[in-house]
């Protein structure tokens, strides 16, 4: 039987809620710097490409001296807008919109192998760190949008009462800090127009993450990925 929720076909100009475990449950973030590094990651991929001529330096080769640019990696700016995401122990939501119908499945096979060659070197380790296949959510529905951003944000209270602090886009959205990498005004946008926020007279997004108990669809996770 095909696992829950991977998405076979990806439509371009589209959004994906995408979550990833450790193999067996392990944790995939031991310290604070594990964190950094994961997130530097995304910057680098999600950030507009620097002037390569600013990046030029001296190279010597067989005693030759000249100016060389280091191989970049490749970037995504065009194609991935990272909408939120949040970095749990043991698990990883990322909340994507892709130009083109394949720029999720490459941006994220190239994420996810980075991280782990880097984690896998670190801890001394072999072999896989995540579990098979990461799993994917088309969010087709604007009200369903809202909702798995709220579910993104909270997911750290099963570890934190502090929300803001926590390794996630949350403090961005409530505009205590800017990541230029995080695009979070389509979802700003519907927050503001949306009738059933209106109706029910929730007053901010951080009302309506942290006190507001929104009624729609269960979401379709696996049970094992909010732990």
């Amino acid at each position: 039987m095909p696992a829950k929720n991977v998405v076979k076909f990806y439509i371009p100009n589209s959004i994906y809620h995408i979550y990833n475990r450790g193999v067996n449950k392990m944790t995939i973030f031991e310290d604070d710097q594990d964190h950094k590094v994961f997130l530097n990651y995304l910057k680098e991929y999600l950030s507009p490409p620097p002037d390569l001529l600013t990046l030029k330096k001296d190279v010597t080769f067989k005693g030759v001296t000249f100016k060389g640019i280091p191989k970049q990696i490749k970037n995504y700016s065009e194609e991935i807008s990272l909408l939120a995401f949040c970095l749990m122990p043991n698990h990883i939501h990322l909340l994507i919109k892709q130009a083109d119908k394949n720029s999720v499945k490459m941006f994220t096979q190239s994420l996810f192998t980075r991280y782990s060659m880097y984690f896998n070197k670190k801890y001394k380790r072999n072999g896989p760190l995540f579990q098979s296949t990461y799993k994917a959510t088309n969010v087709i529905n604007k009200d369903y949008l809202l909702d798995i951003t709220r579910y993104i944000h909270k997911n750290p209270l099963k570890i934190t009462k502090n929300l803001v602090d926590y390794y996630s886009s949350y403090a961005h959205y409530l505009n205590q800090f800017n990541i230029p990498w995080i695009k979070n005004q389509e979802v700003l946008d519907y927050f503001n127009e949306s009738s059933f926020i209106k109706q029910n007279k929730v007053g901010s997004y951080k009302d309506f993450v942290e006190n507001f108990k929104y009624k729609t669809e269960e979401l379709d996770l696996e049970s094992d990925t909010r732990t």
